[in-house]
């Protein structure tokens, strides 16, 4: 198994053309919007940033939500968090499915319009709405964190004037409006490592890359950084496991075998007593993706 050589000639077809549109109608609704909420995988906060943004956005305020903060590396989410806040980014650690995090995205919007709306106020414009959009790729829990801010049962706003019919804004609070057509964006990425980390928490679809090759890299990864996390997860021998990784062979030879010893502990066997390396490599990717590994982070604070 040659996992560079079949990921170079992997052709990624990862932008469809309603991204296209998505991204146009996000240009156009961001003059509506006083605050922008980049909503990121607290796995892979590099992976999952839209480079564009900044040119999106422009001026408008910003504030970056880590969400899914919950399967990330705990350590890690800290050095993140602070590695923003030290280029002067405002951040915030979120979990959709509990709420945690959510009060303090609050705090932070009021707070980084704090100034704006005491010009507002002495300029007798008193009540001025804070207006929110959330902007965000595939798969980084954009749905579940709105209806969590939103608490669901929020009640709309008339349109706004110079805002088609089509656009619904959500009272979150007496003083904050969300925009509900965030849309989604995908990052334009050439790099083979944002192409594996999207890969890995389910933002490429399994199709558009070779599903045992992703699986792959992906316990390579496992094994290099949590290792424990990996032996735990399927009742591994470690000495096994070490004697199979220091063989004398290729290393993608080892890995494969590691593989087929998961294979066969969770019993994705077929005819001849053979592993089943396409049932195998979705075992370990939806592991993965559901957190069943523990508190994994992709990418780590350089």
């Amino acid at each position: 198994m040659n996992n560079e050589q079949n990921l170079s000639k992997t052709n990624i077809n990862w932008f469809p053309g309603h991204m296209a549109k998505t991204r146009r109608q996000i240009t156009e609704d961001i003059k509506f919007v006083d605050v922008v909420i980049e909503l990121l995988d607290a796995r892979i906060p590099i992976s999952s940033q839209n480079p564009e943004i900044k040119q999106i956005i422009k001026n408008k305020k910003k504030i970056i939500v880590l969400n899914k903060s919950d399967l990330a590396d705990e350590k890690a989410n800290k050095e993140w968090i602070n590695k923003f806040r030290e280029s002067g980014e405002i951040s915030v650690l979120t979990d959709s499915n509990t709420g945690k995090g959510i009060e303090e995205v609050f705090k932070q919007i009021k707070n980084i319009m704090a100034t704006e709306l005491e010009k507002a106020s002495n300029k007798g414009r008193i009540g001025k709405k804070i207006r929110v959009m959330i902007v965000g790729i595939p798969n980084v829990g954009k749905s579940s964190f709105i209806n969590r801010i939103a608490k669901r049962n929020s009640a709309e706003v008339a349109n706004r004037p110079g805002v088609t019919r089509q656009k619904q804004w959500i009272r979150l609070d007496n003083d904050i409006e969300l925009l509900d057509t965030p849309g989604v964006l995908w990052p334009k990425f050439e790099s083979e490592e944002v192409a594996l980390n999207l890969s890995y928490v389910g933002t490429i679809k399994d199709d558009i890359l070779e599903i045992t090759e992703i699986a792959y890299c992906l316990t390579k990864f496992l094994l290099e950084n949590y290792r424990e996390n990996l032996l735990e997860r399927y009742s591994l021998d470690k000495k096994q496991v070490d004697i199979i990784l220091n063989q004398d062979q290729e290393e993608n030879q080892n890995i494969y075998e590691i593989m087929q010893l998961i294979g066969r502990k969770r019993g994705a066997i077929i005819s001849g007593g053979n592993v089943d390396d396409e049932k195998t490599s979705r075992i370990i990717l939806d592991d993965f993706r559901n957190g069943r590994f523990g508190k994994i982070t992709l990418e780590k604070v350089k």
